[in-house]
């Protein structure tokens, strides 16, 4: 008996509704896959949009500017410690270099400067608002930095305002704050013992060895005067300022000073050859 019931036939379906869905299909399948767990793609990317803002209200600028901080504090603290030798983190060193002085700054901006030795007198600390001044060998140094021992009252005040270079050599500070080293070496020199002198040495021998003592009683000069140029030459204390101005023949036109006591008793009689010496 036939089949009276009607075939159903499906209504083949476009090959583009097939692609379609194909497509949609595998975009929800990769959706599950890439991103399990993960809330629709609208609502991904509403999540997204609030984190940026989140990022954005937070101000992340300002977390860079304190690294920043931090870090060049710390570069800071090092460098002064450096530096310093160890004295200090935070730059407060009692002697700190001449680059870091603005007082030698302006000094190198403005170049030395050059002061008659009455000019030079004006610098002696009697006057505060001035700063402290001496020289030595007619170089001027700032010495401010240690009023209490150079300004008034103070232990070498005698050497403020004034080119004493004299004194510095032959210790007699009140005396010969003066520049003019003319018979310094005398106080280098032994005395003449004419008993002792002829008896162990004829005139000839006389003459050559005071000729070689005259030669290092100079270089002793020469020796204590630069030890005390040096001095100030390379202390981070003192900074140069400048230098003496004088005649060329200013010497000519005053007395040499005679040596001074207390240099005077340094001398003593010269001693007898090292062979005669142990002969006795």
């Amino acid at each position: 008996m036939a089949n009276t019931d009607p075939v159903r036939r499906r209504k083949p379906e476009s090959k583009t509704a097939g692609r379609d869905t194909a497509s949609a299909s595998e975009d929800s399948d990769v959706e599950e896959i890439v991103r399990p767990g993960f809330p629709p793609h609208s609502e991904s990317r509403n999540a997204a949009k609030r984190r940026i803002q989140d990022q954005d209200e937070s101000n992340p600028w300002l977390l860079d500017m304190l690294r920043v901080i931090s870090f060049l504090l710390l570069a800071s603290c090092g460098l002064s410690y450096l530096i310093s030798n160890g004295e200090t983190f935070f730059w407060g060193m009692s002697h700190p270099p001449n680059y870091l002085q603005l007082g030698w700054w302006k000094t190198q901006l403005r170049g030395p400067i050059y002061l008659t030795p009455a000019e030079l007198a004006a610098f002696d600390g009697t006057d505060e608002s001035k700063p402290i001044y001496l020289a030595i060998n007619h170089t001027i140094y700032d010495v401010s930095a240690n009023r209490r021992t150079y300004g008034p009252g103070g232990s070498y005040h005698v050497f403020a305002g004034v080119d004493a270079s004299r004194a510095y050599v032959t210790g007699c500070f009140a005396e010969d704050r003066t520049p003019d080293m003319r018979g310094v070496e005398q106080m280098f020199l032994p005395l003449d013992d004419p008993a002792v002198d002829n008896k162990y040495w004829t005139p000839d021998e006389l003459k050559a060895l005071k000729r070689k003592e005259m030669e290092d009683a100079i270089n002793k000069v020469n020796d204590a005067l630069t030890h005390w140029v040096n001095f100030f030459a390379k202390s981070n204390k003192y900074r140069f300022v400048g230098y003496v101005k004088r005649d060329k023949d200013w010497l000519k036109k005053e007395p040499q000073p005679k040596l001074c006591e207390a240099a005077g008793r340094s001398r003593t009689p010269r001693s007898p050859p090292a062979d005669e010496k142990k002969d006795h």
